[in-house]
Order: C-alpha cells, then sequence, then structure tokens
C-alpha cells in the first residue's frame, strides 16, 4: 500500500519559509438582508463573513470574502505564494548544506566573490591554523548563507550570535568534504586544492601593507585611539585584527554589520563573548585564551545598532566582488566621530552642509529655494538607514477644489514601522500645502524636530510621547534594543547639541565701513567663515568655509552667527567668542586632528568665529510680489509657459539660465507633452541644487502607478547662453524667464542674437520685470535710470533685487524684442503677467513670445558642445 502523501496547504508555506515575520489580521464583515426590499430603511442582521490581510515582510495581500476565518487565511496565503511566483520547494536546511559545499569548491576558490578572499586568505595562516576560515565571517560576506540561516531560525536576526551553531551543524553533513573545527569555531577543506586552481588566482599586492584602525574601548571613560595593522598579503588579516584584541586566533573575533553606506566595509570587529563560546568550548579554555567580553561596549553599540562586548576595532577593510585583492582604507578619529555625529538628524544635516560648528536644522521648512543642505525628506530616510530601519512610508491626501477659481491643497502624513512592521511613529498635521513637495517636507521636519528633541536631552519624561500638539504619537513600544537602547545616552552626552552647555556670545566686533546693503529677515545671505579652538595664547583651525549660504532668521545656523550677521552690512567683518561645545563634535570637524589634542588636553579652551558678509539676497521681490498677486508672479509666469507648452505641443523644451531649477521643477507638476529638458546655466551650485531637486522628483514618479508627466530625459549643462552647443538646437520651446535683468545689457543683446540665429526654436519666451511698475510694488514714483545716475553715480537704481544689471521700461523692451525679430526673421507678440492689459502702468512681468516663421535649417557641427553635463537622467535609469 502506498504511503499517504503529505499535504502542504498555502498558510504552512508560507510559515516556513517567513515564520514569525507572517501576520494574520482578520477583519469580521457583517452581512446584512433587506428581505428583498431595496428601499428598506433599517436592514436586518445577517450572518458574519471573514476578510484575512496578509501582511509579509515586503507587501501585504488581502483575502476574498469567506463564512470561516480559516478559509480566509487560506486564501490570503494562497495570494501572497502566486505575488511572490517562486515559493520554496526545497527544504533551507539542505540548501544551506549544498551552498556550504559550494563555498569549499575548485570553482568558488577562483571566484572574485568577497568570501573567496577569505578563503585565499587562510591559506597564508600558519599551522595550526592553515586553511580554517572563520564561521563568523560568513553570513556577512555571503547573503545567501545569511538569509538560509535566518530561513532556518528567523530569530537569528535580533541573535545574530546563533547563525554560527547553524552552520557548523550543517556542516556536519559534510564529514567527506569540510572539517568543523569547534575549538576553532573554523571550517576547514579536507582536500588540498590543484595547483593549476592556486596559480590562476595569485594574488598582486605590496609585501608589506599597513592600514590605520581605530580601538574603541568598552570603558566610556577612556578615550578612542588609533591604530595601525599589518595587512600583508601573505597574512591574514582577521588574525592581526585578534591581535589587537588580546585573543588567539580570528575564530574568537566577530563583526558587525556595515556602518555608514549600504556598500561601505567599514566594521566594528569584537571578541565574542563568553556565553557565545560556553555551548562550543570548555570553562578552561575560554578562560586561557578570551578576554571577558561580557561588558557591553556603549560606543560601538550605538555605533552599529548592534550588541558589540569588550573592546572593539573598527576598520575599513575586506574583499569586494570584481577582485582578487584585499580593499583597504585608513580610519581616522575624525572618521569615528563623523559616523557618531550622522547617527541623528541634526548631525546628518550639519554633515550635508559641511558646517559642523555653524549649521542648525532648521525648525520650519521655507521656500525650497531657501532652504539648503539635505531637505527633511532625504535626512528622515537616512536617519531610518542609519538604524536599519524600513524607510519611512509617505500618504497624501488632496484637498478638493472648493470652487471654480480655488486651488487644490495637499496634507501628508508619515509612518515609522519597526524591521517587524510595528508602527513606531505616525505624524499627520493638520497644515496643507499648495504643493504636494511641500506638504511632504514640512510633515519630515515635524518628525525630525520632535526626534532631536527626544534624543538630546537624557532624561526625557513620558509628555514627549505625544508631541507636536497632538499630530505626532510615538510608539516606544515597538522600538528595538538595537535602535534606542544606547541612543538617548550617547546622543545628548557625546554629541553636545544642547545649546544649554554653550555660553551665549560674550563680545564681538563689527569691522569695516558700512554699505548700502544689509542683511534682514528672510534674506539669503552668503558669508566666509572660520573657527579656531583656543587655548591661552594657542589657537588651531577646526573649520572653515569660503561661501555659506544661509537663510537669516529661520534658525538655520547657531543662534551666535545669527545674531551678529543680522547687524552687519556687506563687506564687514566680525568675530566673536562663544563657549566650549563637546569634545566630540570638535573631534569630528576639519583641522589637524594631533593638535587639537594638544590643545584639548591643555583644557580652558572656547571656540573663536570670525566672518565676513560677502553677499545679500534680498527677499523684496518675493515678497511684494506675494503681497500684491495670487498666485505668484513666479506661478502665473510658469502657467504663461505651460499655456504655451499646450498650445504648440511641445515635446522638448530648453530653459535658458535655469538657475536652481525653478521653473523646471514646476513644470513638473502640470501635465503637459513635454518629453525631454534641457536646463542652462553658468553657476555650478545652482546646477548641483537643480540636479538634486529633478533627480528626486523624476525618480519617484518612474516609480508611481499614476505619472504626472511625460519627461523621458532631463539634462543640466554648465554653460554660458550666449554661446552655442548643439545640443540645444531645434527645441520646440524656449524659455528665458527673469534671467536677462541680470546680465549687462549688451550680454542681453548677444543672447537674443545667438538664440534666433543658431539654436532656432521654434517659440522662444522671455520675460523681465517692468520698471514703469517699480511705482506700484515700492510705492514710490520712479524716476528714470538717467536722472538716478546724474544724482548720485554710484548709487545703485532702485530696482527690484539688487542683482539686477538693469530693468527696462514697456518701450525699452519692445524696441529690443523687435529689432531681434526682424533681423532673425522671427514673428514677436508682446504680453506679461501681473497687472491688467491696457491699465496702466502695464504687467509687473512683461513677456515678449518669438515665433519662428521658416522652416528648421539644417544643424550645425553635431560634434560642438562646450557645455559641461552636469546631470544627466533618463527613465532607463
Amino acid at each position: 500500500m502506498a504511503a499517504k502523501k503529505e499535504v502542504v496547504n498555502p498558510k504552512a508555506i508560507i510559515h516556513k519559509r517567513f515564520g514569525d515575520k507572517a501576520h494574520y489580521n482578520i477583519e469580521e464583515i457583517q452581512e446584512y438582508s433587506s428581505n428583498g426590499c431595496p428601499g428598506l430603511a433599517i436592514a436586518q442582521k445577517g450572518p458574519c463573513l471573514y476578510r484575512c490581510c496578509l501582511q509579509l515582510p515586503d507587501f501585504s495581500v488581502v483575502s476574498e470574502i469567506f463564512k470561516r476565518k480559516k478559509d480566509a487565511m487560506q486564501n490570503a496565503a494562497e495570494k501572497a505564494l502566486e505575488k511572490l511566483s517562486d515559493p520554496p520547494v526545497e527544504d533551507p536546511s539542505d540548501q544551506l548544506v549544498a551552498r556550504l559545499s559550494y563555498l569549499f569548491s575548485d570553482e568558488f576558490y577562483a571566484t572574485c566573490h568577497p568570501l573567496s578572499g577569505h578563503f585565499r586568505a587562510a591559506l597564508h595562516r600558519e599551522d595550526p591554523l592553515n586553511g580554517f576560515v572563520p564561521v563568523s565571517i560568513m553570513p556577512f560576506y555571503d547573503s545567501k548563507i545569511s538569509n538560509l540561516c535566518k530561513s532556518i531560525k528567523p530569530e537569528v536576526e535580533l541573535k545574530p550570535l546563533d547563525v554560527t551553531s547553524i552552520i557548523m551543524e550543517a556542516s556536519g553533513r559534510l564529514s567527506d568534504i569540510v572539517f568543523a573545527s569547534k575549538e576553532h569555531f573554523s571550517l576547514k577543506r579536507l582536500s588540498p586544492y590543484p595547483l593549476d586552481v592556486l596559480q590562476s588566482v595569485e594574488v598582486s599586492c605590496e609585501p608589506e601593507t599597513y592600514v590605520k584602525v581605530i580601538r574603541v574601548p568598552y570603558m566610556v571613560d577612556e578615550s578612542v585611539d588609533s591604530l595601525t595593522l599589518d595587512v600583508s598579503s601573505n597574512k591574514y588579516y582577521m588574525d592581526a585584527i585578534a591581535r589587537e584584541l588580546g585573543v588567539k586566533d580570528a575564530s574568537r573575533v566577530l563583526l558587525s554589520r556595515g556602518i555608514g553606506k549600504a556598500s561601505s566595509e567599514t566594521r566594528l570587529y569584537f571578541c565574542s563573548p563568553k556565553s557565545y563560546q560556553l555551548d562550543l568550548l570548555s570553562e578552561n579554555e575560554i578562560n586561557e585564551g578570551s578576554q571577558d567580553g561580557e561588558n557591553l561596549n556603549t560606543r560601538a553599540s550605538y555605533l552599529c545598532g548592534q550588541d558589540i562586548y569588550g573592546d572593539a576595532i573598527l576598520a575599513t577593510i575586506g574583499y569586494l566582488w570584481k577582485s582578487f585583492d584585499l580593499f583597504h582604507e585608513d580610519v581616522s578619529s575624525r572618521t569615528y566621530y563623523r559616523l557618531l555625529l550622522n547617527k541623528v538628524p541634526m548631525g546628518i544635516y550639519k554633515l550635508s552642509r559641511e558646517a559642523i560648528f555653524a549649521a542648525q536644522l532648521p525648525p520650519k521648512f521655507g521656500t525650497r529655494s531657501n532652504w539648503r543642505g539635505m531637505f527633511p525628506r532625504d535626512i528622515l530616510s537616512a536617519f531610518c538607514r542609519q538604524h536599519h530601519l524600513p524607510e519611512p512610508v509617505f500618504s497624501n491626501t488632496t484637498t478638493a477644489k472648493n470652487s471654480p477659481g480655488s486651488e487644490e491643497s495637499f496634507k501628508s502624513e508619515v509612518k515609522i514601522f519597526s524591521k517587524d512592521r510595528n508602527l513606531i511613529f505616525h505624524c499627520f498635521p493638520k497644515e496643507s500645502y499648495k504643493k504636494q513637495n511641500d506638504a511632504i517636507q514640512h510633515t519630515s521636519l515635524k518628525v525630525l524636530s520632535w526626534l532631536n528633541d527626544y534624543l538630546m536631552k537624557v532624561n526625557t519624561d513620558g509628555e514627549m510621547i505625544n508631541g507636536n500638539g497632538g499630530d505626532l504619537v510615538f510608539y516606544p513600544k515597538h522600538i528595538s534594543k538595537e535602535l534606542m537602547g544606547q541612543i538617548k545616552s550617547n546622543c545628548g552626552r557625546l554629541l553636545g547639541f544642547d545649546d544649554g552647555n554653550r555660553d551665549m556670545v560674550c563680545e564681538y566686533r563689527i569691522e569695516g565701513a558700512e554699505s548700502e546693503i544689509t542683511a534682514m529677515s528672510g534674506c539669503l545671505v552668503c558669508v566666509s567663515y572660520c573657527v579656531w579652538l583656543v587655548s591661552g595664547e594657542e589657537r588651531e583651525v577646526v573649520e572653515k568655509n569660503e561661501e555659506f549660504e544661509f537663510e537669516l532668521g529661520s534658525e538655520a545656523v547657531i543662534p551666535d552667527l545669527e545674531t551678529v550677521v543680522g547687524q552687519m552690512s556687506v563687506g564687514q567683518s566680525v568675530c566673536f567668542r562663544t563657549g566650549f561645545p563637546s569634545r566630540e563634535l570638535i573631534l569630528a570637524a576639519n583641522g589637524d586632528f594631533e593638535r587639537i589634542l594638544v590643545l584639548l588636553s591643555s583644557g580652558n579652551c572656547h571656540l573663536e568665529y570670525s566672518t565676513t558678509l560677502l553677499r545679500v539676497t534680498e527677499p523684496l521681490e518675493d515678497r511684494m510680489e506675494k503681497a500684491l498677486f495670487s498666485p505668484s508672479l513666479s506661478k502665473q509666469r510658469v502657467q504663461y509657459a505651460v499655456q504655451h507648452i499646450k498650445q504648440s505641443c511641445a515635446t522638448f523644451l530648453v530653459d535658458f539660465g535655469c538657475g536652481s531649477g525653478s521653473l523646471l521643477d514646476s513644470l513638473l507638476d502640470y501635465p503637459t507633452s513635454l518629453e525631454r529638458i534641457i536646463g542652462v546655466d553658468i553657476s555650478i551650485k545652482a546646477l548641483a541644487r537643480a540636479a538634486k531637486t529633478l533627480h528626486s522628483k523624476l525618480s519617484n514618479n518612474c516609480t508611481t502607478l499614476v505619472k504626472s508627466s511625460m519627461i523621458k530625459s532631463a539634462l543640466l549643462l554648465d554653460g554660458s547662453i550666449t554661446t552655442f552647443d548643439s545640443r540645444l538646437y531645434g527645441c520646440d520651446i524656449g524659455t528665458c524667464l527673469e534671467v536677462i535683468e541680470h546680465m549687462s545689457e549688451d550680454q542681453a543683446t548677444l543672447f537674443g542674437h545667438v538664440v534666433l540665429s543658431s539654436f532656432f526654436p521654434k517659440i522662444l519666451i522671455v520675460s523681465t520685470p517692468n520698471y514703469e511698475y517699480n511705482v506700484i510694488l515700492q510705492k514710490s514714483t520712479p524716476q528714470s535710470q538717467e536722472e538716478e545716475e546724474d544724482k548720485n553715480p554710484t548709487k545703485p537704481c532702485k530696482f527690484r533685487n539688487f542683482d539686477h544689471k538693469f530693468e527696462w521700461t514697456r518701450d525699452q523692451f519692445q524696441d529690443w524684442a523687435l529689432e531681434l525679430s526682424r533681423k532673425h526673421n522671427y514673428g514677436v507678440e508682446f504680453s506679461g503677467v501681473g497687472g491688467v492689459e491696457g491699465v496702466e502702468p502695464g504687467f509687473a512681468s512683461q513677456i515678449a513670445v518669438f515665433r519662428r516663421g521658416f522652416d528648421l535649417p539644417e544643424g550645425g557641427d553635431l560634434k560642438d558642445v562646450p557645455y559641461n553635463v552636469v546631470w544627466d537622467w533618463s527613465t532607463n535609469e
């Protein structure tokens, strides 16, 4: 009689693969009966039905409706298996054995796999360890080993030390291939590798190779110090680390996960604790060769987000894909303190600005053009990655238009989950914004500000559980020890962000003659600064910045700097002194590390700042426009361009003088026919900001189900718009909005000639301020430019922006445009935005639309490409 075949149902398969990570949520659905009367107001209650939501680590599915809970759960599991498309058919224990067999084969030894480098290096170890590969390194350098161990025992994700026993047990089934040493927690191939295989992978490396690493003592009162390791090609670098940790061989050394970037080889190495060794070694052997590793290293644990015991070595070293050589980089003390700084939102922002002493994470998100550094959403994502949490989940809602003339608005919520999908944070602000991205950024900043308050205060009470006026909920019970166990005990004390530990400005003196351009709240200011660490008569530069921009009044810098800059005019300098911040903050900055240590050891230190106000971008124009126009002039100009794009069915647009990409960014919010966009500017910094903004929006748009634009390619170029580049030739529509007034009048005319005689756009839209409209904006009678220059040649004209080189009247602008159109056979029409046509003094922004009246001639030399590519994006990315 044949044996009865075991029936494996979908739910059992899901459990085998995901274990406790699979969560079944049953929803009761009440069925109602109206007794055949559709209009019956009070329905009779029917039988209960059930629907099941199955939540897996990467996705969730919802079942059909069933009368039994069991059927609903099975249906959800069945749907999940269909979505996975590759349900497990082989026992993970068998797969692990097969994987180990492959790892000790001739074929694997000759590959450029990170783990194969350890196999080759093990052959250089001295007897009796020759050929032995420590089990502890295997799951870190082979993802298949790691994933199979998690499938066999899901809890190893929280207890990584258990992986060793799983691998050792699996190796017991390969006794004819592998020798497993319980004493050394290592595996060794029984048969020697063939000579031809050994010769084929000879590593070319200098005889003597050294790398700098950092020791992080478990005793908090001991400082980290620098060491040098011998990692020469005829040795095994893990043994060198073991010697520094005071244990006899690499089998006693454990590794942390990578620190920093996902692909980083920067890790912490530490001695295995006694509790880890007891299962495999006798008590005598432990006491003989191991240090007491039961002491939790709080600093190292905080740095990598997992428990580290005893002293630890921070090193950047390992074997990489596609290389037989050992990869290594020096790790300095400055690197260590920057990694520490990068664990909190404030630190992430400071490092993104390369201004550890000057920058502060602003409490509010202002305009995108005035925000500097990483955007709040990016900082929040970086924070989650640093603490090994899933990416934050945003959900956006749209408020419908209440009337034909009103605009829709957006709200954004964000949720942060733990690794096992439990909710940690839920932020649901009540405020709405005109742009979806603004809603996302404001919500992200709310969470970041709350996190800073919570993490920087070691003794936070229960009042911080709910924050931001009831629009944020925090669930501390869902935060694992990996995230919060050491954060609160390290942030405030080690990073020293609390303003309470700094003195206010002791004194300052402003030097230099006053100019007419002064900084005021809302201005975008640019300063140069230098920070010295001072002890008595000795001083050392710890940070300097030649050009540092921030919006005055936004609290984007330390209060001391904002106070003094607010009293300066362009060209003036100031010196001021502050109290002593945390030692760790100083060591994370630039400067001569050894020299700084000498000054710190002398005691009685303080910081001294020297700053010069380089320029001020007055927000006068924006403030006036917002006060008088709704929507703003800038938005009206975008809408004007969108209208012409739609009418002409343009697919190729070039923005001449794109700056930080505000027009291109705004255009992506509208449905148009555009498929290709190019921006050109002479400012590398502005183009870099534009690239960051556009890349985020275009990349996110490609991943959404409903795309808001049809853009297939985008290009940002560094070059002068008065120089021809063939990549811009023959565009459907060119825009040059509020640009020419920043050039000299001769350069503006040259631009007009070049664009119409060489680029040949089908349509060219040029806008510039109407000088005559300033009487309304500034509520004063404008004098002619000639009269102002005669009165005081050195005094700048009363333009809308101090950076404007000229502002034309309507007659001046029309004369300029008509001359260009006649010379280059283009038609031209005049219009504008802001104001009413035919009513004095005209439009606030006057616009000329040039239209090509002839067929596009053959292009010039396609190799004529003087512009430099700053950013190139396509839908193939």
